[in-house]
């Protein structure tokens, strides 16, 4: 079993001269000494050490108080999520997990080997309870890979306490300068060790970016490109069940569907279209329990405001029965498949897709041609489909016509952010306008399968002898934020089709 901590850190210089006397630095009544640790960490990593690119770091630790494996990941500068895991000889299934969309089927292998003589401080207030951890560390490093060395030095690791202020490590840095401490240039043992050791650079070589996009090829790549890491980076926070990371991963899906399919004429649809049906199956995917999220939400949120006299019989009770049985082993179902095979697959073709793009002529066009085409095309496409569902009777066919501009909407924004840089605020402003728009139509789309999931939902009450008296009101609120979102549609719809100035 994992255990995970937000690790907030800060590390300096040292001179060997020891830690500069603390005490009375904000509430710092005390430095007591814990005695000193001997600490023996060996860190894995793909040969061409695809962790320490993304500044992922993966270590076996003896010795001290949370001896085991530990697995880290970047949050912000000198915030690190670490997730713990008890000593064994190999890598803990929990945390080879979470490191699969790096690693793939690479081989993990003992990269560097860290020896390191801790002497610990605890800063306490005056009540005793502990501020922060200080400890000067006397490194070691040997790199365990052909070709390297060994380095050592001193450092100075200032680590808050659980729930602590970060702004107290502010303070402490102050008076560190003072005593002519400096931050350290490596933002960890390991990247330093790394640094330091030399040995056989064999880090896998990423796709060769364009810091400054100049043709529409380039603009529709750099859009791409971000979505392909955003899905990688994203794996394991999906894995650990993070708030809203299922919908982003999801949404990076939807982002380069959309791309390949409004710029169809900068790269070859035929390359990248059976792409685009894989990350259709990955985002299906990950809608099995997003999409039950999203109804079981709105309908409590829609319970919550209901007056009392309007609740009859156990719909509370029903709605978690329900929302349970429909999602049950849905998680375990997209662990399985973030192991499996296929997704593997899928993240290798998008890899060798951002590092050798099937590109078309139009490419190396210019971008304020190439892409503004593209984004009025589907933006035309999408002014048919609202204006056909405005001319449809309310009813089913208005509820899918809605629905399909919906989706329509969700292309055009995505093909204006990806033309955005090139060309500026008009594609800013559709972006906004679309996002708006996509926020209407979303409502009623909601509306329209929350009123499914009332219908579900009074079947099952009035089979097992209950009251279905709530769910008619609930079902009625539903159909009236529906009709609300048709009769603005028609106000709201003109002033978007003038947004469109690209």
């Amino acid at each position: 079993m994992a255990d995970t901590k937000r690790e907030i850190e800060r590390k300096y210089e040292s001179d060997d001269s020891g830690l500069p006397d603390l005490t009375g630095v904000a509430r710092v009544a005390a430095v007591i000494d814990k005695g000193v640790a001997h600490l023996d960490a060996t860190y894995y990593d793909t040969r061409d050490e695809r962790l320490a690119a993304a500044s992922i770091t993966l270590r076996r630790r003896v010795g001290g108080a949370d001896a085991g494996w530990h697995l880290k990941f970047p949050v912000a500068p000198g915030v690190r999520d670490e997730i713990q895991a008890p000593l064994s000889d190999t890598v803990p299934r929990a945390l080879a997990g979470l490191i699969r969309s790096r690693v793939r089927d690479a081989e993990l292998v003992p990269v560097v080997r860290l020896l390191s003589e801790r002497d610990v401080r605890h800063l306490v207030d005056a009540e005793g309870v502990l501020l922060a951890e200080a400890s000067v560390d006397g490194v070691r490093a040997e790199r365990l890979t052909e070709g390297g060395g060994t380095v050592q030095w001193t450092e100075i690791e200032i680590e808050l306490a659980d729930d602590g202020d970060p702004g107290f490590l502010d303070k402490v840095e102050k008076r560190l300068r003072k005593a002519g401490v400096r931050p350290s240039k490596s933002a960890s043992k390991l990247a330093r060790a790394l640094a330091e050791t030399g040995g056989k650079k064999k880090r896998k070589k990423k796709a060769v970016e364009t810091a400054d996009p100049e043709t529409a090829g380039d603009h529709v790549l750099a859009y791409l490109r971000a979505q392909r890491d955003a899905i990688v980076e994203l794996d394991p926070a999906v894995r650990r069940d993070m708030y809203d990371s299922v919908h982003r991963m999801r949404v990076a899906t939807r982002r380069m569907r959309s791309a390949f399919r409004s710029y169809g004429k900068v790269l070859d649809r035929a390359v990248t279209d059976p792409i685009g049906e894989e990350l259709k199956w990955l985002a299906g995917e990950l809608g099995v329990d997003r999409d039950q999220e999203v109804l079981t939400e709105r309908l409590t949120a829609r319970l919550d405001e209901l007056p009392r006299t309007l609740l009859a019989g156990p719909v509370r009770t029903r709605l978690r029965t329900w929302s349970h049985a429909r999602s049950g082993g849905s998680r375990r179902r997209l662990i399985a498949v973030l192991d499996g095979k296929r997704y593997l697959e899928l993240l290798a073709a998008l890899d060798a897709l951002v590092a050798e793009p099937p590109v078309l002529k139009a490419a190396g066009g210019s971008p304020s041609k190439v892409l503004a085409k593209a984004v009025r095309k589907d933006f035309g496409k999408l002014t048919d489909l609202v204006e056909e569902a405005l001319e449809l009777p309310p009813g089913a066919d208005r509820d899918l016509a809605i629905h399909e501009a919906r989706k329509k909407c969700k292309r055009t924004r995505y093909s204006a952010e990806a033309a955005a840089k090139a060309l500026g605020e008009p594609a800013v402003d559709l972006v906004r306008s679309m996002k708006s728009l996509q926020g209407l139509l979303g409502d009623h789309q909601d509306s329209v399968m929350t009123r499914l999931a009332l219908r579900d939902l009074a079947g099952q009450a009035h089979a097992a002898g209950e009251s279905t008296f709530t769910y008619g009101v609930l079902y009625g609120h539903e159909e009236r934020r529906a009709e609300l979102v048709e009769l603005d549609l028609p106000v709201t719809w003109p002033t978007i089709k003038g947004d469109l100035a690209v």
